[in-house]
């Protein structure tokens, strides 16, 4: 299938790159330095904005499905979530896409920051509570829209290298044991997914 990531470049979007690529899937990675991805015969590098329809609308008209894993190193005032939402939104539009898009987003984000562990709770409020923010308004945009969606909401994420798998929890529950997840089960995730779409409009969250 033709998969395209959007946020391709480094961390999960990459993680993602390289498994979907493994499976065999004809890939678009699409980020602002995609140039700098490893080349495959399966795979089209294309450099653009994220918040930009037009730029999505280049990557998302021939697309299966789309994953998004943007992130930015902006702690304050970042609109990066909720642009990118709209400017999805507006692509879909233009080019009539009808496949299925993956967003990634944080276990924290919108309904989920009722379920926190008081030690993450702390985290987001003094680090990154700007971002959740717009991560929350960003869940809002897509789940409103007329888009297939799934909205996935991994715990903090790390480079680890496991192979033990993760766990999916498509509901919240007082005591939800969301910790850590390697960015590589991120991506066995998401690649999951877009083969086979069984949480459509959930918000499953994942943890290792």
């Amino acid at each position: 299938m033709k998969i395209t990531i959007i946020g391709a470049s480094a961390g999960t979007g990459l993680a993602t790159v390289t498994h979907a690529l493994q499976r065999g899937h004809i890939v678009t990675a699409f980020s602002r330095t995609a140039a700098t991805i490893p080349s495959h015969t399966n795979l089209t590098k294309i450099d653009g904005d994220a918040a930009s329809a037009s730029d999505l609308k280049k990557v998302m008209a021939d697309a299966d499905a789309v994953i998004v894993t943007i992130g930015t190193k902006k702690k304050k005032a970042t609109t990066l979530f909720s642009d990118t939402a709209k400017a999805l939104i507006s692509a879909a539009e233009a080019t009539g896409f009808s496949g299925t898009v993956f967003i990634v987003t944080g276990f924290g984000a919108g309904s989920s920051a009722n379920y926190l562990s008081f030690f993450m709770r702390i985290v987001i409020s003094l680090f990154l509570k700007d971002q959740y923010r717009d991560k929350t308004v960003m869940e809002e945009l897509i789940s409103q829209s007329t888009l297939k969606w799934e909205i996935i909401r991994p715990g903090m994420l790390t480079d680890t290298i496991v192979s033990d798998g993760y766990r999916v929890f498509p509901d919240l529950y007082k005591g939800i044991p969301i910790k850590k997840i390697s960015r590589t089960n991120v991506a066995y995730f998401l690649v999951k997914e877009a083969e086979n779409p069984t949480l459509l409009y959930k918000y499953p969250a994942i943890s290792q």
